[in-house]
């Protein structure tokens, strides 16, 4: 069905639509009709069994109204005083049978007793009446009239037994028979239209219907619908017999001797209608089918139609596929096809300008790809500085530390002169290569208050030897007062190193006689902090100014510029909640103004510039304290080493994390230092160990690490509450944290 045509999609959903829709009608028809046909054949059985009933009442009512005072007649009262002369009754017997129209009488005394009796018709079995119709000369001998049907033989027959009484005595009982036959049975059925059979002891006695096959179902119906219900039309339901319809129902005659097998089955039959329903719904079979295929195949030709214009459309489209944008789909039409066609039309006209730009955006694309390669060249390159210079921080920690301690010693004026620019020097590198790590490493974004100020000085020592050999002065004039804001440090970082490394590359191309000048400054304009930065190169056209935050927007040779430095700068402040604002005039320089908004919920906290750090060297400071140092870098154990035994402290070196843990069981120490990363071991392993086997001493735990901070360290430290020092350190910076550590033991 899915691979099918569109045609056949719709034209068999509808056929068989159109097809259910004729079965459901002819099955609520032939329900309601049947239901209907049931329902009028129950009425027509229910006012022919009252027919039946009433009839059989009036019969009977009428032998005990004709008869019932017969034994007072002359004659008959003359007979039955004359000492029971049977012949002589016997005989005017016969004559009362022929004028009277009924067909067995019989005169008694008692029950047993039968004086004169006599029949018209000879199969009628006189002892089999006499037997049935005891009951009623019993209830005559005792003085009242009885009237009832009764069973004798396979014989029905209406009875009315009269006493004979001579001057209050009863002295005898006059039984008359009359026979129910198939005669009355043919007359019921020509004045109800409905057949009837008349049942005793499991033999039907007359029936309106002569087929013997029918006659043999009778007994049985009987029973079915006799026993269904006691209301006889409660049992009535739908039978076939001699492959004719009708609706039937049983009911059982009132016996004188309580004979349950006395009964009658009426039928009523909805034949000629069951036809006439056949017959309609062949007709509205043959008329859906004819209407079914007119349906399909008017539908078959609109569907043509319809789909004409798709076929057109699917042509169209596969030669526009092909790349034959000059294909047009015709239009026939104002409605939704006809719309379609314009839309198609309009779409190849577009695809075909599309592709012509796509090919020049391809070649775009091309330099650009080359662009990210060297991008992606100098991220590696920014990896590959991260890791030197971690590495860098340990032998500056021991250079820094070593002139510091021999900047203590007696030596002479020229050697102190040397140590201080020796430690001067290694102070230096220390900022460029903090700068670096925190430049290079990849964050992730974090809120919190910066200070700006800090910021750009970590930028211009990142950038200080380049702008030094460009022969480039740099500027500074920082608000010492300076709000913090509310930013993530490494992205205005960011910003801040490409603006300027813009400006040292715009400087670079454009040679002055008197070099080239970048100004950078800090100040507070409520409610924003402002960072300004100018320098006195080239400029930027202003065809070029209101572009330079397009992404991929560059005035740089191929292969020297991604064109996506400033588009980032841009998105980074405006996420800030900040702005960026580029001012420039051809040959006068350009300047970019930052406004970042102050961080109030800070209070009135402001940025403070950094001060030097110095302090005398007490040597009973460290009296009776044991410090133990654990690092794998030997230049470090001896700095730590020399530098805190100046202040009296007693201090052990171990190069490895497990065999400090085993010292640490032998001895006992007031602090330890520990490395973050060495080999075996790590500082934090060193530390869980610890914690298990003596966690009063994890409270005197101090981490050195060569490393930036990463988030990771951080939460550790922040669950633990351990310091940790940054390589390098100033031996002052070492003494203060083992002061903070002490007093908490």
């Amino acid at each position: 069905m899915f691979a099918a045509s569109f045609r056949t999609k719709v034209l068999a959903p509808v056929i068989m639509v159109m097809a259910l829709l004729v079965a459901v009608t002819v099955f609520v028809v032939n329900y309601l009709v049947t239901k209907q046909f049931f329902a009028e054949a129950k009425d027509n059985l229910a006012t022919a069994n009252n027919y039946f009933l009433n009839s059989q009442q009036i019969h009977q009512n009428d032998l005990l109204l004709r008869f019932g005072n017969l034994p007072n007649q002359p004659l008959y009262r003359a007979l039955f005083l004359v000492g029971h002369d049977s012949p002589t009754l016997e005989k005017n017997f016969l004559d009362f049978l022929n004028e009277r129209g009924v067909d067995t009488v019989f005169y008694s005394t008692d029950a047993t007793n039968i004086i004169a009796s006599e029949t018209r018709d000879p199969a009628i079995s006189t002892a089999a009446f006499q037997t049935a119709a005891a009951s009623a000369v019993k209830q005559a001998l005792h003085g009242q009239q009885a009237v009832g049907t009764v069973r004798a033989g396979e014989q029905l027959f209406d009875v009315v037994s009269i006493p004979v009484d001579v001057d209050g005595n009863v002295i005898g009982a006059l039984t008359i028979g009359s026979k129910i036959g198939n005669a009355d049975a043919q007359e019921f059925s020509q004045l109800t239209h409905a057949q009837i059979a008349l049942l005793a002891g499991g033999h039907v006695v007359a029936s309106s219907l002569s087929s013997p096959d029918a006659n043999g179902q009778f007994f049985s119906l009987f029973k079915t619908f006799s026993s269904a219900a006691d209301d006889p039309l409660a049992s009535a339901q739908a039978i076939t017999l001699d492959d004719k319809h009708y609706y039937g129902m049983a009911g059982k005659f009132e016996s004188l001797n309580g004979d349950n097998s006395l009964g009658y089955v009426l039928l009523s039959s909805y034949e000629n209608s069951q036809l006439a329903l056949q017959k309609t719904k062949q007709i509205l079979l043959a008329v859906s089918f004819l209407s079914i295929l007119f349906g399909a195949a008017v539908i078959w030709f609109l569907i043509n139609r319809v789909t004409r214009p798709l076929r057109e459309l699917r042509d169209s489209a596969e030669a526009v596929g092909r790349g034959d944008f000059s294909r047009r789909v015709p239009v026939r039409s104002k409605d939704e096809c006809g719309e379609l066609a314009v839309a198609f039309n309009h779409m190849t006209e577009n695809v075909r300008q599309s592709r012509a730009q796509l090919e020049k955006t391809v070649e775009t694309l091309k330099g650009t790809q080359e662009q990210l390669i060297q991008s992606e060249k100098l991220s590696a390159v920014g990896e590959f500085v991260a890791g030197v210079a971690h590495e860098l921080n340990n032998p500056l920690a021991a250079v820094m530390g070593f002139s510091e301690i021999l900047k203590d010693t007696d030596v002479g004026e020229q050697p102190k002169r040397y140590l201080e620019m020796i430690f001067k020097s290694a102070q230096r590198c220390q900022k460029i290569v903090q700068s670096l790590l925190s430049f290079a490493r990849r964050h992730a974004p974090e809120r919190k208050p910066v200070s700006v100020n800090k910021l750009v000085e970590a930028v211009l020592e990142i950038v200080a030897y380049p702008l030094r050999t460009s022969n480039i002065e740099v500027v500074t004039k920082f608000d010492p007062k300076l709000p913090v804001v509310m930013a993530d440090e490494h992205q205005l970082q960011q910003v801040f190193l490409n603006i300027v490394n813009n400006a040292r590359q715009a400087l670079e191309t454009h040679q002055q006689q008197s070099g080239g000048r970048i100004k950078i400054t800090t100040e507070t304009c409520e409610p924003n902090v402002r960072v300004i930065i100018q320098d006195n190169g080239p400029g930027i056209s202003e065809e070029n100014l209101r572009r330079i935050f397009d992404p991929f927007f560059t005035t740089k040779e191929v292969g020297k510029g991604t064109g996506l430095g400033l588009s980032l700068c841009y998105g980074m402040i405006k996420e800030h909640g900040g702005n960026i604002k580029p001012s420039s005039r051809p040959g006068e320089g350009a300047t970019f103004i930052i406004e970042l908004p102050i961080a109030y919920d800070f209070g009135d906290a402001i940025e403070t510039l950094p001060a030097s750090v110095a302090g005398t060297i007490d040597p009973r400071e460290g009296a009776g304290k044991n410090v133990l140092v654990i690092d794998d870098e030997e230049a470090i154990l001896q700095m730590v080493h020399d530098g805190l035994a100046r202040s009296g402290y007693r201090v052990d070196t171990i190069a490895d994390g497990e065999a400090a843990l085993q010292r640490l069981k032998k001895q006992a120490y007031d602090v330890v230092f520990c490395d973050w990363k060495m080999p075996g071991l790590n500082g934090r392993q060193v530390y869980e160990r610890l914690r298990e086997s003596n966690p009063g001493l994890c409270r005197r735990v101090i981490f050195i690490t060569g490393d930036v901070i990463n988030e990771q360290m951080q939460k550790f430290l922040e669950v633990e509450k351990r310091p940790c020092l940054a390589k390098p350190f100033k031996l002052a910076e070492l003494r203060d944290v083992i002061k903070s550590v002490l007093p908490a033991a």
